[in-house]
């Protein structure tokens, strides 16, 4: 059993499984363990952090028993120099996998804590994740001993042809890049095309920008290039206020003192009583159209966000009526006299 044991395969073998199974039993206990006590701080950084590790220790500890493998018996000079590059960039590797979940995970908590339970654009999250990421893989390159500046060299010139092939591609993404630093088209703004298509902005990707219409909820999908060369209506910038228009006729016989009065008296009380007014902004009604058979005037009244322009002009269009009708306002509508006339 000794001469057994005293074996450099049994050895080496015995490191490597321990490395794997302490890093197993770190993984289910020590990180678990974190993980909930992560859960339940006030602080989501901890979280973030304690995420970012996620197996990460299964590896490290995993490289500890191949690296004390390699130490047992007369190891081939070769094998040891390729078993050591190998745990390098295992462990660089590792860290930089580790990095871009971080770095990921922060650019979300950020725009979180900025523009509500929507997170950060796709594009932003994944350009800073490939950054770190092609950071890590020169850093291997380097402590492999590779001169990067030929392969970066390469890369340019083969980056032009790339780009040739790839226009389409590279031109939605550097317009999704605009559209995210002009700050201008943002995630949950209510935006209208020139095409007609209205709706939330859900996300901004490498190629398209995804938005979720209303009030059907559909998702439509841009390309960034279109959305960043098209006319757009954000009703969400620089504020989610908004003026809410109804038009009404009323009679010519109509007092219309009378009819400015009341229509403010109504308007005021739907923008009080109903939710989605905004009730410290005063109404304004505006007499503007001798029309064919009625004299026209205008409501406008400002509503807390798109959504609230439905209810609130619901809301106005029935107490309107109806007071009118109390008051003795006419709502007219037009009657065309149809004249006969008899051949002799």
């Amino acid at each position: 059993m000794t001469k057994f044991l005293q074996d450099p395969w049994v050895q080496r073998s015995v490191f490597v499984l321990g490395g794997l199974l302490l890093g197993y039993i770190v993984e289910r206990l020590v990180m678990a363990r974190l993980h909930v006590l992560a859960k339940n701080t006030r602080f989501k950084w901890d979280d973030l952090v304690v995420d970012s590790l996620k197996r990460l220790p299964t590896v490290w500890l995993a490289a500890a028993g191949i690296y004390l493998a390699s130490t047992v018996g007369d190891v081939p000079p070769g094998m040891a120099a390729f078993m050591s590059s190998g745990l390098m960039v295992v462990l660089i590797g590792s860290v930089a996998v580790g990095g871009m979940r971080l770095t990921g995970g922060v650019v979300e908590m950020l725009s979180k804590g900025a523009q509500g339970p929507i997170g950060s654009p796709t594009l932003v999250v994944s350009l800073a994740r490939g950054a770190v990421g092609v950071l890590g893989i020169f850093i291997i390159l380097q402590n492999l001993g590779i001169d990067i500046t030929p392969l970066i060299t390469a890369l340019g010139i083969g980056g032009l042809a790339v780009a040739l092939a790839l226009q389409d591609t590279l031109g939605n993404l550097f317009a999704g890049v605009q559209i995210i630093l002009s700050r201008q088209v943002r995630t949950r703004d209510f935006v209208q095309l020139s095409s007609g298509e209205r709706g939330w902005v859900t996300d901004v990707k490498g190629r398209n920008t995804t938005i979720q219409t209303f009030p059907d909820g559909n998702l439509v999908v841009v390309p960034n290039s279109l959305l960043a060369s098209s006319i757009v209506k954000n009703f969400s910038f620089p504020r989610t206020s908004l003026w809410v228009s109804i038009e009404v006729g009323v009679s010519y016989d109509s007092d219309l003192d009378q009819v400015e009065r009341v229509t403010m008296e109504v308007a005021k009380e739907v923008l009080e009583e109903i939710d989605g007014g905004i009730s410290t902004e005063d109404p304004v009604v505006v007499f503007h159209t001798f029309a064919d058979s009625s004299i026209n005037l205008e409501t406008r009244m400002m509503v807390r966000e798109i959504r609230s322009q439905a209810p609130i002009r619901h809301e106005f269009i029935k107490r309107l009526h109806k007071r009118y009708n109390t008051e003795g306002i006419e709502i007219p509508y037009p009657i065309r006299t149809v004249v006969m006339q008899r051949e002799d």
